[in-house]
């Protein structure tokens, strides 16, 4: 349930037909090599999107963006998830006919038709979603699409669905904070999971896939780069985002604590820029450069600017991330310093754009010869992103400690510990830039 572009209940007319529509969908979605099989694209080819968003116009029905079906206070709480990230995560949880699936966050009952059509009529499909309304609107939709084989259920996502347990697959379709130990006690032996995982403020796809140890513990096999609504209930976690003022929000590093006044005082004090010698493109803020930050430095934060904030003296200054409003830098007691568009040299180029790092308060100078330095080792390590990223995630109770990690990133979660390693490959000189 990503960040959402279409409001569910637009409506208008469209002549053509929903199987040439749908037709276009998958095609694109195979020259993008979001789907890579012939299992994905015949399930994407097979069920008819159209009919779980009832109101809809047919292409926009079919169009590659997420789709907002509940808000709360404003806010997206479900949503249909953008296609191309949904074919990326079907390939990611590889399913086989005959398997049996669990899918926590069943939203519209989509997915769940799409994961009913590739395990087939010998497989199993469950769907659970913490509201009850979703779930009977879910099951309306999948009678008329065909699939009245998906089991749903009415349940916080936290507590899985031990009633069909064990699962050869366990997907999530929203966000989670941490892996709840539900999760791997409904896993068949040699099982895989799927979840969009929270890392310091960054959100990842990843495949988590049983290791016997010892210790027992998971082992990624394919981690991507993704942004999904969160989960509710008792797996909320905590929330890193929080105003500073009108339209302009900082995310920190999971629940590390701000002095949102002392940061506003900061934020008035900006100090001169420092070069980054290396031009970035805008993924390199989510999946580049922005995660590498967040793996190496727990003071790692976010800018998020808002509409709301548009006529903020910070507003020209920040960078887009994803083309909303925001930047990445480091966080401390007495400073700030924050990736800005450069004033001085080139402006953008083929590459990518300009950036500086602009300290702010008595400690941001500190904190932005840091992220030079980070920068530098990111460019040194061939400007790896999400899809290089190793993780392991061990149960916390009986987990690695710091002193046994080596070179590893340690984070501690409230059930699992997790390990993340970049691999070593050649050093990507050509992206720097020293004139």
């Amino acid at each position: 349930m990503p960040s959402v572009g279409t409001r569910l209940g637009e409506v208008g007319v469209t002549h053509r037909t929903p199987e040439r529509v749908r037709e276009r969908l998958v095609n694109r979605l195979l020259a993008s090599r979001r789907i890579r099989s012939d299992a994905v694209a015949s399930a994407f080819r097979a069920v008819p999107r159209h009919l779980f968003l009832p109101g809809l116009r047919i292409d926009v029905a079919y169009a590659d963006e997420a789709v907002a079906t509940k808000w709360e206070n404003g806010v997206a709480v479900s949503s249909a998830s953008q296609p191309s990230m949904m074919a990326i995560m079907l390939e990611q949880l590889d399913v086989r006919p005959g398997q049996r699936v669990l899918e926590i966050g069943a939203g519209t009952g989509y997915n769940a038709a799409l994961l009913s059509h590739l395990v087939g009529p010998a497989g199993s499909v469950t769907a659970v979603d913490i509201d009850c309304d979703l779930v009977e609107a879910a099951a309306v939709h999948l009678h008329r699409a065909g699939y009245d084989g998906v089991a749903l259920a009415c349940q916080d996502g936290a507590l899985g669905y031990p009633e069909a347990a064990p699962y050869d697959r366990i997907i999530l379709t929203v966000g989670s904070w941490d892996i709840q130990p539900a999760w791997l006690d409904q896993l068949a032996p040699g099982g895989r999971l799927l979840l969009p995982l929270a890392v310091r403020g960054s959100q990842l796809s990843v495949v988590f896939d049983s290791t016997p140890g010892p210790p027992q513990h998971l082992r990624s096999s394919s981690v991507r780069g993704c942004a999904f609504v969160r989960l509710r209930g008792a797996g909320a976690g905590p929330d890193t985002t929080q105003p500073l003022w009108d339209g302009l929000l900082v995310q920190t590093a999971d629940a590390s604590p701000v002095d949102a006044d002392a940061l506003r005082a900061v934020l008035c004090k900006p100090g001169p820029e420092l070069a980054i010698p290396v031009p970035l493109v805008s993924n390199d803020l989510w999946d580049g450069l922005g995660l590498w930050l967040a793996v190496a430095d727990p003071a790692t934060c976010r800018l998020l600017l808002t509409d709301a904030a548009a006529g903020s003296a910070l507003a020209p200054t920040l960078v887009r991330a994803r083309g909303e409003g925001g930047t990445l830098g480091l966080i401390g007691p007495e400073g700030l310093a924050a990736l800005v568009r450069a004033h001085r040299g080139r402006g953008a180029n083929a590459v990518g754009f300009r950036v500086a790092v602009r300290p702010f308060g008595s400690g941001g100078r500190a904190l932005a010869e840091q992220v030079v330095a980070h920068t530098a080792d990111w460019v040194q390590a061939g400007s790896p992103t999400a899809d290089e990223l190793h993780l392991r995630a061990y149960p916390r109770d009986g987990g690695p400690q710091p002193d046994q990690v080596g070179g590893s990133t340690l984070i501690q979660k409230e059930h699992t510990t997790l390990l993340l390693d970049w691999p070593s490959r050649p050093a990507n000189r050509d992206r720097l830039d020293t004139s």
